[in-house]
């Protein structure tokens, strides 16, 4: 069976008789296309007569607006799909609705295939219902010159479900904020201007829910806020978002594709309030549960400014119905985040000049974020582990390569103003030590001249004990892996991260410090965030010991996947 890269499914099957069979359709969609598939909406389209069908507006009502939550809902056991429902043929309530455009609309992944869940009455793949299903897509969007067509039917099952079931109602995912009730068959108001807001990360179905629905009420233009900046800083690990240009772009595709008509206003969102508390235009805000309360607040902010009110549209959250102990129980970015731990997310390093029979880990991460316990829980899976930290005291040790530089470079004549770094004993004051370079980043780099090589070139002879004891995974336990340059020596850098508020909290309890020093001592290192940019795998010890453990038992399990494997 051939699989296409792009495919386009025309639904012509009434809502209510549809939304029971989503879920199998979906299914047999999903064997066909890998990567984007665009639904066209068209309940009650025949292709089986003699006319070729043409393309007609379909009402927008709650019952479609629902249908489509319940579609991208649907769709989200199939992750690997990226499925945009097209709304250039759904017309919002007006005095006269709008025609539909004549031209041919462009898509930005044009489909290899065009799929139908149209019943022929024999269930076999009829050429004249192909052939108008082919003429039908090619007349309304932009598709591959050599156009495949399958009818899903009967793959995606007999069709022959008990009666109840086709007059259920889908469940009211969206709702305008007001005491009227809604029916499934009500009209959805058109307005010119409104706005939506979010973070967008790694764009999924539970965004495209709030995008779509926005899309079908504004008529000319809609705003949309991303959030960036000061936005960011509470987000779950937030040194995985995309950055802002990134999720623009993909937003930008997901909207143009979806309604090409509309005017697309995106902005950076830099306080809660955003546009929508300051722009006269606007006239709606569709809003998630979790962010009504925003949207309450920003209709306060309005009126105390002289503004109007916004007419608030509340969409309810898709469950994720495969979330871990640790994630939300809702589709949500954070746990998009959270399973891209352990993951390798840029390809390795290739390292000809070190041992053939070893792979090397650089692990690194900021003070007071778990690295060591991570590195102990590497060895416990087989791993052999360097600490740089212990080669540093090795050094540091009388008779050790880089005591006499450092004595030399340091000095060991007492005054008032400088003690001796040297202890009665000879060996160094590494405290005092520290307060001499503390700060000064001349001097910082004096010692730093001397150490860093001389621990490189340590950590060199550990690879050969580890390969003499027959070992293939070698850790290097380096804080200080990035600034030291230490990223020439192995394969791939893995970074532990927390916030930083965490980490403070860990350096106080672990070392008596100050909140004061120990935020000193987090802002003289590489921030979480540079580090994760030049990693090949990110972990986390924000939550309870057994989820870090099955982090690392992930990456390692990955990880033994595309090591060269020795003979």
């Amino acid at each position: 069976m051939a699989v296409f890269r792009s495919g386009l499914l025309v639904l012509t099957t009434p809502l209510a008789s549809l939304a029971p069979r989503l879920s199998p359709i979906l299914t047999s969609a999903a064997r066909l296309v890998n990567h984007t598939l665009y639904v066209h909406l068209q309940p009650g389209m025949s292709l089986g007569g003699p006319a070729q069908p043409q393309s007609s507006l379909v009402q927008a009502t709650f019952e479609v607006l629902d249908f489509i939550a319940h579609l991208y809902a649907g769709a989200d056991v199939h992750r690997h799909l990226d499925v945009r429902i097209l709304l250039t043929n759904i017309g919002v309530k007006s005095a006269s609705l709008p025609s539909l455009p004549n031209s041919v609309q462009n898509l930005a992944h044009p489909p290899e295939v065009v799929l139908t869940d149209f019943q022929t009455l024999d269930g076999s793949q009829y050429n004249p219902v192909k052939q108008q299903l082919e003429r039908y897509a090619t007349s309304c969007y932009s598709c591959c010159p050599q156009l495949a067509s399958v009818l899903l039917y009967p793959d995606y099952g007999s069709g022959e479900l008990p009666v109840e079931s086709l007059d259920v109602p889908l469940p009211s995912t969206i709702r305008p904020a007001s005491p009227v009730a809604r029916s499934p068959k009500q009209p959805v108001r058109g307005y010119h201007r409104g706005a939506v807001g979010g973070t967008f990360d790694r764009l999924h179905n539970a965004h495209k829910v709030l995008l779509s629905v926005a899309c079908i009420l504004a008529q000319e233009q809609l705003v949309v806020g991303v959030a960036d900046k000061d936005l960011l800083k509470s987000k779950l690990l937030p040194e995985l978002l995309q950055p802002y240009a990134e999720r623009v772009e993909h937003l930008s595709e997901f909207l143009v594709d979806i309604k090409p008509s509309l005017t697309f206003d995106i902005i950076p969102l830099l306080d809660p309030y955003g546009p929508a508390g300051s722009n006269p235009s606007l006239e709606f805000l569709v809003v998630s549960e979790e962010t009504c309360r925003g949207g309450m607040a920003v209709n306060r902010f309005r009126l105390e400014n002289d503004l109007e009110e916004l007419a608030l549209y509340q969409i309810q959250l898709l469950k994720d119905q495969n979330h871990k102990d640790n994630e939300e129980d809702k589709v949500s970015s954070s746990s998009f985040r959270q399973r891209m731990l352990g993951n390798l997310l840029r390809p390795p390093y290739k390292r000809p000049e070190l041992p053939t029979q070893l792979y090397v880990i650089g692990l690194t991460g900021i003070s007071g974020s778990g690295k060591s316990s991570v590195a102990q829980r590497l060895k416990g899976l087989g791993a052999y582990v360097i600490d740089s930290d212990q080669l540093g005291h090795r050094a540091y040790a009388p008779g050790g390569p880089a005591y006499q530089p450092v004595v030399e470079a340091f000095g060991t004549v007492p005054c008032l103003c400088r003690p001796d770094i040297l202890h009665k004993d000879g060996i160094i004051n590494r405290k005092v030590l520290g307060s001499r370079v503390f700060g000064n980043k001349k001097q910082l780099k004096i010692l730093t001249d001397i150490m860093w090589p001389v621990i490189a070139k340590l950590a060199r002879e550990e690879m050969d004990q580890a390969v003499a004891e027959g070992k293939h995974v070698c850790v290097i336990d380096a804080a200080m892996l990035l600034e030291a340059g230490w990223q020439n020596m192995v394969h791939e850098v893995w970074t532990v991260v927390i916030p930083e508020t965490e980490a403070i909290r860990r350096i106080v309890e672990r070392d008596g410090l100050s909140e004061a020093a120990a935020q000193s001592r987090l802002q003289s290192q590489m921030s979480g965030q540079q580090l994760v940019d030049q990693s090949h795998v990110v972990l986390s010890t924000l939550w309870e010991p057994h989820v870090t453990q099955r982090q690392v038992e992930k990456a390692w399990a990955l990880l033994q996947k595309r090591i060269p494997q020795t003979p």
